[in-house]
């Protein structure tokens, strides 16, 4: 049976798809977390104020590029999963008439 013939299959596969994306993007946080982590613990307390203020600016502004990324990502994965439970939904309607 092909895709064509299993609109499900289709949806399952898109939603893996989404779930790769998300924990891609996951990991790519957790590295540059632990990078700005270590930068932090390596600056110590001798840190320039003004340096300080510029690196919070450009992660405030990476932040947010990831909190529109998530949000997308998360719309995607919402707008899945409600075509794979009307597709699911519409298979048992389906096998409830045969």
């Amino acid at each position: 049976m092909s895709n064509d013939e299993r609109p499900e299959l289709e949806a399952l596969d898109q939603l893996e798809e989404v779930v790769r994306d998300v924990t891609s993007e996951l990991a790519t946080w957790r590295r540059r977390a632990l990078k700005i982590e270590a930068e932090r613990t390596a600056l110590g307390v001798d840190e320039d104020a003004l340096a300080a203020r510029d690196r919070l600016v450009k992660v405030e502004t990476e932040n947010a590029e990831l909190r529109r990324r998530l949000e997308s990502a998360r719309n995607r994965l919402s707008g899945l999963l409600n075509r794979l439970r009307f597709l699911e939904e519409q298979a048992a309607t389906e096998g409830q008439r045969q």
